[in-house]
Parts: structure tokens; sequence; C-alpha cells
């Protein structure tokens, strides 16, 4: 085996509630044996930290996050640019960016490479970024200026809010690129010569931290209203989750049908999200938890008696790939409703293991609803398939083996 090089991980921000999946690969990846530190290119927001966080050991180092708010240390970062081997070829390529995108945006991802190759954290042989869009354009221009080889992970808006030239760029010059739904995968694919260096890899589940739930599910079929069913989602309430969608449905239900809803996740789309739910008349039916550490959601999953995530393609392109929280669920035996965006169907096969029709369908998504909540049984039998997918097809430990792989074989060639 090839000796493994420190590898500097370039985030849009850590920590962050949102992106458990990056941070179970982080911490697959240290107790794989490599040496990582993190680059984050915004300070944290949230309040709160998942388990996960705390048993990562990578240091954390904070770029500028606006160019103006550290002005001593982006110049430091242009002077030493000047004398760097790379320093022309950034030049030209940035420029040549900058003709495309004439954004302030552009600016500051130079900005912060300069910063990142001056300051070099702990001597870095390698460079990944996790998001193919801004923490790429970062780790790219780092890697023109200093010569140090980058890889990439792709996920889901990254891919499609990009522009294809940009997309064509990045792929020729990373070693490889991964991501995690066939769709991003087979599109990325499209839009390279080198198509060998593109991979497809399900982030998958730390299983050990999701259990089998042997508990009973409930019975409820909404009959009673004093033991209404109990419906869960998880997600931000930003435009492609479609909140607004789910929230339509939920007030297309029968009124003899009776239900209550939490919905765990932040977003800045929350309070017109309750405006609506008031509009609707169905607000009293609702808890918005706010965002929640990892193991109080596993609770909601064990206590719920189906999950409702109304995925949908956003106006400017942006989607998900494959919500972690639909494996979560599932991996709880949890039945999940969803729509036919992206990554989903590669994870939920309508009336086999969870319930799927077409995004943007308030009534299609309430018979959905309302079949789950009058059917005890259904629901069981789709979340008890949906758990031997999950255990089967999506243990992270296959991902964090197929990664092992792609940097050992490139760091086997270079040696």
């Amino acid at each position: 085996m090839p000796p493994r090089r420190k590898i500097l991980v370039v985030l849009k921000g850590y920590p962050r509630l949102s992106e458990t999946f990056i941070a179970q690969e982080l911490l697959g990846l240290e107790k794989a044996g490599f040496d990582l530190t993190l680059i984050s290119m915004r300070r944290p927001t949230d309040k709160k930290r998942h388990p996960v966080h705390d048993e990562i050991r990578a240091r954390v180092v904070y770029l500028p996050e606006y160019l103006h708010e550290e002005p001593i240390r982006v110049l430091k970062g242009l002077i030493a640019g000047f004398s760097k081997p790379g320093f022309k070829a950034l030049m030209k390529r940035f420029l040549a960016d900058l003709k495309r995108d004439i954004s302030r945006n552009r600016f500051r991802r130079l900005g912060q490479a300069l910063v990142l190759a001056r300051e070099w954290p702990d001597e870095g042989e390698w460079l990944h970024a996790h998001f193919i869009h801004t923490p790429a354009s970062v780790t790219e221009y780092a890697s023109i200026l200093t010569g140090t080889p980058w890889t990439c992970s792709a996920h889901a808006k990254d891919i499609w809010t990009s522009p294809d030239w940009e997309l064509n760029e990045k792929l020729g010059s990373a070693r490889w690129t991964v991501t995690c739904t066939r769709t991003g995968y087979d599109h990325m694919r499209t839009l390279t010569s080198r198509r060998e260096a593109v991979h497809l890899s399900y982030h998958g589940l730390d299983l050990a931290r999701f259990g089998h739930f042997a508990g009973e599910r409930s019975d409820r079929t909404g009959g009673d209203p004093d033991d209404p069913a109990f419906i869960l989602s998880v997600g931000r309430a930003v435009e492609k989750k479609g909140y607004d969608v789910l929230l339509r449905a939920l007030a297309l239900l029968p009124a003899d049908l009776h239900w209550r809803m939490d919905h765990i996740g932040g977003g800045e789309e929350l309070a017109k999200l309750k405006a609506l739910a008031t509009e609707l008349g169905i607000s009293g039916r609702i808890v918005w938890k706010g965002a929640l550490a990892q193991e109080d959601v596993l609770d909601h999953y064990r206590r719920a008696d189906l999950f409702a995530l109304a995925c949908r393609i956003a106006a400017n392109g942006d989607r998900d790939g494959l919500p972690n929280v639909l494996v979560e669920a599932s991996s709880q035996r949890l039945v999940c409703l969803s729509t036919e965006v992206s990554g989903v169907p590669e994870l939920l096969k309508n009336g086999e293991n969870g319930l799927v029709v077409p995004p943007e369908d308030p009534a299609l998504l309430a018979s959905a609803l309302e079949a789950a909540i009058r059917d005890p049984q259904l629901r069981k039998r789709l979340g008890d398939a949906a758990e031997s997918q999950v255990r089967e097809y999506f243990d992270y430990h296959s991902s964090i083996r197929q990664l092992t792989g792609l940097f050992e074989a490139e760091w086997q060639k270079a040696s």
C-alpha cells in the first residue's frame, strides 16, 4: 500500500447540521487511516452539533468568508501568490472564468484560494472539494497555483446550478469526481471527455448510528381525534424541498382523517410556510421544531407513523440528490412518501418499499398520504421492505471503501 498523503478537504461550511452525510464520510476516512485537515469557506451558523462532529479529529481552518473582512490576510495571499510558479496559469484561468461569470463571487473564490495557498495548513499534499460549485472553484484555483492535485465529491445543487462550461472545466482538471446519484452521474458524464474519471458512490448510512428499530409501530388509522396519525418531515425550508406542496396536500385530506405533523429543520422559508399553513387552516396540527441534533431526529423517526418529503426541481434548477433523511427514515422501518425527483427513485420504489408520486401534485400526494394513514399494514409492509433495502445497499462502509480505493490508486501512480 502506498503511503497516504495529507488531504486538505475544502468545504462550504463546517460543521453544518444539514450535511451529516459529509461529516459521516470525513469520520469514515479518518477511521480508514486518512489524515485530514478541513478548510471551511464559512464559519458555522448552526447552534447545535451532531455527535459525529465531536468524533472527527481533523483540525478546522476557516478562510475569509468575505474578503473585505480580512483584507490583510487576503493581501498577504496575493503578494505570496506572485512568486508561485502557477500564478500566471491561475490568472489566465481566472480571467477566462470571469468573462463568463462577472461576479463578486468569482473574486471571492480567487481571494480564498490565494489565502489557502499562502497559509497551506499542515503541509497538505492533496486537495479534495466537497461540492463542485464554489468549494471546487477555490480548490481548483489553489491546485493551479500550487501544483497540488485535486479531486471532488459532487452532490446535488452544485451539479444542477452550475453552468455546463464550468462543470466541463472542473471535470477535466480534477483527477476524479464522485457523485451520489445515478442522475447526477449520467449528467456529468455527458459533459466531459474523461467519462472514466466520473464515479457513482452512494453516501450510505452509518448503520451503527441508525441501528435496527425493534419496537412496535402504531396501528393508528386517523380515525381517533385524540390519537391522530403522526406525520414527520425533516428538511430545510427551501424551495426544492416542496413544503408548500406538502402543506397543500395535507389541507386536501378528508375532514374525518385526524393527523398531526412535526417538521424538523431550519431554512429561510419557515415564516412563509407557517403563514401558508395558517391560510390553509392546518396550522394547529403542525409543530415547527427547528433544527435538532441527530439523536433527537432518530427518536422522531421511531415514534412517527410515516415520513413525507415533497422534493421538487426549483426554479433555478436546484434539486436534491438522494436526501439522506429518506435513507435514515427507511432504516428505522418508517414508510416514506416522496416524489420522482433525482435520486429518490433509486431508493424508493412505489408500492414496494415506499410511496412515490410525481412532483408538484398536491392531490396525488394527498391520496398517497391518506392511503398510508388509513392502512397500518401497508405502512408496516413498505417500512420493513425499506429497511431491508437500506441495510443491504446503503451501508456507508461501501462508499468509504470505494473512496479509499480511488485515493490509493492515484497515490500508487504517483509513487
